[in-house]
């Protein structure tokens, strides 16, 4: 008997922060985190070209690394290629989609923002996120070209980022409504590695994000298919993949290390 094995895949460190969701809620289950750092950043892509280049990747991988579940650890890629993922795979998907209904309901004011990449704020799928649960909200977009390449920049690299978070303050609070803002939907995983600093910058502000939510969701289907998870109090092991011609570099061993998750090779 063996610990469920969940595959936690994005273009690239955004998975982290999925995966300690995961990990907080479920510590028995066996995660295996892919970078896709090679073909980052995944909301510059074409809709049709992701779709075919996720579904070939996550399928070869799997071949070489079997896992029970498949979370899709982006927010640019679940809205696009979920139902194509699904229909190649015979395990469960789980996607990572704006977490707006939370957003909804959280906020007083009835004015969110939602911080995501162009692909995600472009996506008909959030379009129809936000005619379901937050129709009576004024609904602040932000699709930010430059926010996820900072952070990934500042994991392998150590680039500082300041700038950019200035430019995302003054993004936000464009806004004729702004001054009334107060949650924002961190709309791509990357987004919440940095929310620290968000928030020092903008304290007023109530930040949302999917973790918790997929944590569940992966529970949920753990419990559905009656997968194996000892009570005990052993933690599952913590691998990560980079997929590609990429290597760590030193920094981002260093943070992965600081994290418990031990590099493999492909």
């Amino acid at each position: 008997m063996h610990a469920p094995r969940v595959l936690i895949f994005d273009s690239g460190v955004g998975s982290l922060s999925i995966g300690a969701a995961i990990h907080e809620f479920i510590p028995q289950a066996n995660l295996l985190y892919a970078m896709d750092h090679g073909r980052f950043p995944y909301g510059e892509w074409q809709e049709d070209a992701l779709v075919t280049h996720i579904g070939q990747t996550v399928t070869a991988l799997l071949q070489r690394h079997p896992a029970d579940i498949v979370v899709m650890a982006c927010n640019s890629a679940s809205t696009a290629v979920l139902p194509a993922l699904r229909s190649v795979l015979n395990i469960p998907v789980v996607g990572v989609v704006p977490a707006i209904k939370p957003a909804a309901l959280h906020s007083r004011s009835g004015v969110i923002g939602l911080l995501a990449t162009p692909g995600t704020v472009g996506r008909a799928y959030t379009a129809q996120l936000i005619e379901d649960f937050a129709s009576q909200c004024c609904v602040v977009s932000v699709g930010s070209r430059i926010l996820a390449p900072a952070i990934e920049s500042l994991f392998w690299n150590n680039t500082a980022i300041d700038e950019v978070l200035l430019e995302i303050k003054a993004a936000l609070y464009a806004h004729p409504r702004s001054a009334e803002m107060d949650t924002v939907v961190l709309a791509c995983t990357h987004f919440p590695l940095i929310q620290k600093p968000l928030a020092e910058l903008m304290p007023a502000i109530s930040w949302i994000d999917s973790g918790e939510a997929i944590a569940r969701r992966v529970m949920h289907i753990i419990k559905e298919f009656n997968l194996p998870l000892n009570s005990d109090s052993e933690e599952g092991n913590q691998e990560v993949l980079i997929l590609g011609e990429a290597r760590a570099t030193p920094m981002l061993k260093e943070r992965l290390e600081a994290s418990s998750l031990r590099l493999i090779d492909y």
